[in-house]
Order: C-alpha cells, then structure tokens, then sequence
C-alpha cells in the first residue's frame, strides 16, 4: 500500500525546501561568508574583494560565480571589470542572525567572546 503523502511534501514545497537549501550553501564555507561581509556597505570588483579578503582571484571567482547562480549577487560590468553587490541586502540579516546565534553559543562557552564583542561593538559603531 502506497504512503499518503504529507501536505509538506508536495512538490512545490519540496521544490521550495531544495531552492533553501541552495541558498544557505552560500553560509557553508568561510570564503563566501566574507564576500557578504565585504559587501554590505558598497558593490566591489573580483580585484577589490579579492584583495580586501587577503586571496587570489582564483579563490575569489568561483565563490562569485556560485553565489550569483543563487541569485544571493548580482553584477554588472563596466568596461573591463565586472562589480558584485548583493542582491538583496536581506541576505545580511540571515549572515547577522547566525552571527548572534554563534556569539552567544561561544559566549556561553566562553570560547572568543572578547574578540566577538569587540567585533560587533564595531560594527554597531559604523
């Protein structure tokens, strides 16, 4: 005997499920973190996230690429060079909210919790 489905597994919600997990791949790797972070206040070149986040363009690129394909970048191109921003500046409250979720963690474990405090004591000071 076929299993009766679940109202949450119909295929649009299940298509609706896979589309988030897409995005929050994004969150997965460190690179990508700091590419958001750079790019809160202003769009940047490949060359100017690049050499702001320390690594080669051939580090920075691929992580671009992936994070455009999920609609969290846009670009446009001037000239020769091609500027990222965010797509949508929401994004920035989902990387904030993990970020609070994660101080508090290690605040509780007393894990880096004066380098983070001084870290958003900057930031809210901007």
């Amino acid at each position: 005997m076929p299993s009766r489905r679940l109202p949450l597994q119909s295929d649009v919600t299940r298509a609706l499920y896979e589309q988030h997990a897409e995005m929050c791949k994004v969150f997965s790797h460190a690179t990508r973190l700091m590419i958001l972070n750079v790019l809160r206040e202003r769009e940047m070149t490949v060359a100017t996230i690049a050499a702001q986040l320390g690594v080669a363009l051939g580090t920075v690129s691929p992580h671009l690429l992936m994070m455009k394909q999920r609609r969290v970048l846009a670009s446009r191109k001037q000239g020769n060079q091609v500027f990222y921003r965010l797509a949508n500046p929401k994004m920035l409250q989902a990387f904030d909210l993990i970020r609070e979720i994660l101080h508090e963690q290690m605040k509780q474990h007393g894990l880096l919790a004066r380098e983070l405090e001084e870290e958003r004591g900057r930031r809210s000071a901007r």
